[in-house]
Formats: structure tokens, sequence, C-alpha cells
């Protein structure tokens, strides 16, 4: 029975020592699995930021375009003011300018009133401030009265301020904002527009912290598994839960 004793004394410590590497080693991996868990995340997190930052360089080059477009001014009317007298000159349809007198004061306030209609902004009257608008000089007889239940009738505008003697031009943007300035005789004469159009810009948005934070275990398992050519790989947008 003695001679026994050291034996079992050499097996207990050689199991507690397997028992210790065996923890280690469980340790060591739960590290490892830990470490590239964070890694693969973070690569995640980078795909989604890349694809982000792509997008917005696109939508941003289309916002400086549109932006660009909404600022751009187009002539749409003159008013001509001489002393006490008060002209309209437009273009026309077909091409053609065209000029009409009116009987209003130049030197109250003259209203210029347009109205958009499928998606184009159409001059529809003129009147002064002692003028209610049914009473306007109808400029284009088509929109003398609108069905407002149209869908293609948005809504109405008006441009407004008293005139001195000279050229007025009245402009638009692509936003439909309206202008009205005067031209010094020097400069180059400003063509006319017929109908310019009117759009909707709308505001660019980016969420990419929540796709972030979206980010779960089962992403970072596809990446790790996945082969070349599927969806989950550096620089492809992440399946996020």
């Amino acid at each position: 029975m003695p001679a026994r004793e050291p034996s079992q004394s050499l097996l207990s410590k050689l199991g507690l020592i397997r028992l210790v590497g065996v923890g280690a080693l469980v340790i060591i991996a739960g590290l490892g699995t830990a470490t590239a868990y964070s890694v693969a995340r973070s690569q995640l997190a980078a795909s989604v930021y890349l694809e982000r930052l792509e997008a917005l360089a696109r939508d941003y080059e289309s916002l400086r375009s549109e932006y660009n477009t909404a600022v751009r001014r187009t002539a749409v009317t003159e008013l001509l003011v001489s002393g006490d007298r008060l002209s309209v000159h437009l273009r026309t349809a077909d091409g053609q300018t065209k000029t009409m007198a009116t009987p209003f004061d130049p030197r109250g306030e003259i209203y210029v009133d347009y109205a958009v209609v499928d998606g184009r902004l159409w001059l529809r009257r003129i009147f002064d401030a002692d003028t209610p608008p049914s009473g306007a000089m109808v400029i284009d007889p088509a929109f003398e009265t609108i069905d407002w239940s149209q869908v293609s009738a948005k809504y109405g505008k008006a441009i407004y301020r008293s005139l001195d003697t000279g050229r007025w031009v009245v402009s638009v943007t692509g936003d439909g904002s309206l202008g009205l300035e005067k031209i010094n005789p020097e400069d180059a004469d400003r063509p006319l527009a017929f109908a310019p159009q009117i759009r909707d810009f709308e505001t660019i948005e980016e969420q990419v912290q929540d796709r972030i934070d979206r980010i779960g275990w089962r992403d970072v398992v596809r990446r790790w598994f996945s082969a070349p050519g599927s969806s989950v790989r550096a620089g492809a947008e992440p399946e996020i839960d």
C-alpha cells in the first residue's frame, strides 16, 4: 500500500496540470474568439462606413447638380415701365414674343401672378394693389380659371413691388422661387423662357450609426465563413440583423 501513494500523488499532480492546461487553452481560445469577433465586427463597421461614404459622394454630387439647377435663374417675363405706363413682354408657346399694355400705374405695387400646373410655371395675370385678383388682367386665357381639384394643379405664386422707369425681369429658379430685378440698359438681352419647369428637391439624410449598432453575431459569423463572391465581404454591405 505505501508503494502506491507516490503514484497516486503523481497522477493527481498530472491531472491538475492537465486541468490547468485545458483551462488556459479555454481562456486563450475565448480571448482569441473575442478578439476575432471584435476584429470581424470592426471590419463590418468599416464596410458600412465605406459603403455610406461612397453613397454620400454620389448623393452630394447629385445635390450639387440639383442646387446649381435650383439657383439658376430663368427670365420668364419682362415688365417694361415708362413713367406711369406699364407693359408686359413675354414669350408665347410658339416661340414668339409679344408685348401687352396694361391699365395699371407701376408707381403703386404691381402683382405678377403665376400658377404651377403640370410641373411648370405659367404666367396667369397681373394687377395692382387697388385691384382684387378677380379683376386682374389675364395674361394667359387658358388659366383664367383653374380647376384646383386636378392632380396636376399644384399652387399659385405671386411677386410684387412698385416699379420705376426701366426694364424689369421676373425670373424663377429651379425650385420655383420668384425674383424681380431691374436690368441696366447696357446689360445684354436675356432670352425669355416659356413656362419653366419647376422641380421638387429632397433632403439627403444618412443614418450610419444605427446600421453599425445593429451589427450582430450572425453578421460576424457570416463574414468568417463567407467565401469569395459572397455578399458578406470587405466593401460589401452586410446583412444587418
